[in-house]
């Protein structure tokens, strides 16, 4: 190890891979996303092959066997269907509940705040205009009139430059 010649500290003679910075560039990322979404769309399609291909085993193994099983099979499955239809219409209660909340919320809380709001910002806007009437423009123009006077005393010789001025 050789030392730092400002601290005086050891300097490693090495250095390892994890401690180097490593900089991703912008290709690669492209790269990387264009890839996963080509791997999105082949899983999607052969996710809707695999339940095509059961759908169709499931036809042809109805066919098959006894029409009192597959009587008994479409009980089961419309029962299935009834219970799923109630749960569905839960859900629909649930996000009806909180869509009524969200709309009481945004009437009731979030328009008084904003009209609050823009009451404030009106009277802000009135006082600035109060104070640029009042206080700004008198001001610059006794600026005025004083740089004109002092102008004025310079050329009639009244008075010297100042030697900051030039």
């Amino acid at each position: 190890m050789t030392e730092n010649e400002v601290t005086g500290a050891p300097l490693p003679t090495e250095m390892h891979l994890t401690d180097q910075v490593k900089v991703k560039e912008p290709v690669t990322d492209a790269l990387n996303s264009e890839v996963s979404s080509k791997k999105t769309i082949i899983g999607i399609i052969i996710g809707v092959i695999i339940i095509l291909a059961l759908i169709i085993g499931g036809v042809i193994g109805l066919l098959s066997i006894e029409p009192a099983e597959t009587a008994r099979i479409r009980d089961i499955f419309i029962i299935f269907m009834a219970l799923q239809t109630l749960l569905t219409g839960f859900v629909l209660v649930i996000l009806i509940i909180q869509l009524s909340r969200l709309i009481n919320l945004l009437q009731n809380e979030i328009k008084p705040i904003l009209d609050s709001t823009n009451e404030t910002v009106s009277h802000l806007r009135g006082t600035t205009l109060f104070l640029s009437n009042n206080l700004v423009q008198p001001v610059i123009k006794l600026n005025e009139y004083l740089a004109g006077i002092t102008q004025l005393m310079q050329v009639i010789g009244l008075v010297r430059k100042s030697p900051k001025s030039k």
